[in-house]
């Protein structure tokens, strides 16, 4: 935890492409487990979970973060929770999941393209953080 907390600490905001933009280029590797026209689903190489993948759009498009959003990104934003409640039925979560946006370095967000982190396989607690 230390280490991801330092992560998004050291993180900013940049017009520069992310990681995300090198996995969608297929620069780097991952293992991808839904793609479509407008996003891209994959297993997070720190699993905190035994099922944790990592949901994102495609373009960009100004969304570094969910604080961004503006009214032109609710079609997208549907679609990142629709693709989760997809993959989770793929992945076999049927007795449930959870939905994840870290938002900022007090959000704990280290890649500054917005994305959602499903995970399942093993009972949640709560409080999350």
């Amino acid at each position: 935890m230390a280490a991801e907390k330092d992560a998004a600490l050291a993180a900013a905001p940049s017009d520069a492409p992310t990681i995300f933009d090198k996995i969608i280029k297929k620069e780097i590797p991952a293992k991808v487990v839904f793609e479509d026209d407008k996003v891209l689903a994959f297993r997070d190489i720190s699993p905190q979970a035994p099922t944790h993948i990592v949901i994102i759009p495609k373009v960009r498009d100004g969304l570094t973060g969910l604080s961004k959003a503006e009214e032109k990104h609710c079609e997208i934003l549907g679609k990142l929770l629709y693709t989760a409640k997809l993959v989770a039925k793929q992945e076999g979560l049927d007795d449930g999941f959870r939905v994840v946006i870290n938002d900022g370095p007090s959000g704990c967000q280290s890649v500054y393209h917005i994305h959602i982190h499903l995970i399942g396989g093993r009972q949640m607690n709560w409080p999350p953080g």
